[in-house]
């Protein structure tokens, strides 16, 4: 008997299991994750692992690296999966600036104690808690959890900080101290009550057409969220794929409105040259951690149709080096370009100076991966956060020498409608 996965993933998240918990769909599948049994978390210098009451901190150089280490430590009775997330400001340390990582964790991983997945026609439990398959029947089979709210309106910033970002970078793109920089801004949510972000998830998710999705309590951060593409994806095998897309138009679920913006976007000279080199910069980094002579691009320039926008998009694969781990290809293609620009140290650079502030889970991956070496890393974007009793969005359009102010910010408003009317507020 079908049924559908969503709304169990949901039920599991609010039920109350673990202390801790992430949902992340992939490929028609949904994995709830919950506890943790143990976890993982590096800051720019120190490693923390913890197993129960058991605690440990050391001093590290470099922090993917000392991740994929421990997770292989935690792995040596068997098979084991991990769920968690890294920051924005992970790539700061990768690109050797230590001065911006700031003193927060850049990256968090948990090994559950409970991980179900669903796809609709079946349901499978890992656990070996006592007493708790029984619980999870139990939820799965109660009636879901509604909310009768309405959606909260959201005010928008004011446009003048952004124009004046956004002019500022194409001087320095016109100075040629760089191609492209995506530069973001931030949307706060009214104080008060916290968004329901499991409401949230389902009605957002009924709208959008995400590559992944995922909901989250983990490591001090919530959020959910729609992700238009992934980081990376590495399979047991070690084929590396990511799919960056850039190149941005409005998507109205309109036949003759969306195939005229179709259109329009990929004969859009600017749209097209900053997807261009977006490829290219995948291409080479890819090329870094794979086979010599296995990188290809085996999709070029597709529209992929993501929620309440359409985006040019190339898919770059290769075969990862013998002596490489899934956590190598992720250090080689985060953070990712399609978050950042061509290059990628210049543009974190005027990304810092423009913005001004941390960007956080904004722009960094949630994660899933095993000992096997599988990685699935999800771009954070179209989300809803949640820290320190804030909640927000966040958008960014990629700027180059032909933009302008007005289109980039209408392309920021063109991607917070994949989820700024889907926010639904606490249940009564």
């Amino acid at each position: 008997m079908r049924f559908d996965p969503a709304s169990a993933a949901i039920k599991l998240a609010q039920g109350g299991i673990g202390e801790q918990y992430l949902v992340y769909e992939r490929a028609g599948t949904w994995c709830f994750a919950a506890g943790p049994a143990a976890e993982v978390s590096v800051s720019s210098d120190t490693l923390h692992l913890r197993v129960g009451q058991w605690h440990r901190s050391v001093p590290v150089d470099d922090p993917v690296e000392a991740v994929a280490t421990a997770l292989a430590s935690l792995s040596r009775h068997g098979p084991s999966r991990c769920y968690g997330w890294a920051t924005f400001e992970l790539a700061f340390l990768l690109y050797e600036d230590r001065t911006n990582t700031g003193s927060d964790t850049l990256i968090h991983l948990m090994l559950p104690e409970v991980e179900v997945q669903l796809d609709g026609n079946a349901v499978h439990t890992r656990t070996s808690i006592p007493g708790i398959l029984a619980r999870i029947t139990a939820l799965l089979r109660a009636e879901p959890i509604t909310s009768d709210a309405t959606p909260i309106s959201i005010e928008e910033p004011d446009f003048a900080r952004y124009q004046k970002m956004v002019n500022k970078a194409i001087g320095e793109i016109k100075s040629r101290a760089l191609d492209k920089v995506v530069l973001s801004r931030v949307v706060p949510l009214p104080a008060g009550p916290e968004i329901d972000l499991p409401q949230t998830y389902l009605s957002g998710r009924r709208a959008n057409t995400p590559a992944r999705s995922f909901l989250l309590n983990v490591g001090g951060w919530k959020a959910t969220g729609f992700s238009p593409e992934t980081i990376v994806e590495v399979d047991p095998t070690g084929r590396v794929r990511t799919q960056p897309l850039a190149g941005t138009r409005a998507l109205h679920h309109h036949r003759e409105t969306d195939s005229r913006l179709r259109s329009e976007l990929l004969s859009d000279a600017k749209e097209v040259h900053e997807h261009a080199i977006s490829v290219r910069l995948a291409l080479d980094e890819t090329r870094s951690v794979s086979i010599p002579g296995s990188v290809a691009v085996t999709e070029f320039m597709d529209v992929e149709e993501r929620g309440s926008v359409q985006h040019i998009a190339s898919r770059v694969t290769g075969q990862l080096q013998e002596n490489m781990s899934s956590w190598s290809a992720f250090a080689a293609l985060f953070p990712a370009v399609t978050v950042t620009g061509v290059p990628k140290a210049a543009a974190l650079r005027v990304i810092r100076e423009l913005e001004g502030e941390e960007r956080g889970l904004y722009g960094g991956a949630v994660i899933m991966a095993d000992t096997q070496g599988q990685l699935d890393a999800a771009l954070t974007l179209r989300t809803v956060f949640q820290r320190d009793g804030r909640s927000w969005l966040r958008a960014g359009a990629g700027v180059m020498g032909q933009s302008t102010p007005e289109r980039e910010w209408e392309e920021t408003c063109e991607k917070l409608r994949s989820i700024a009317p889907y926010l639904r507020g606490p249940r009564m």
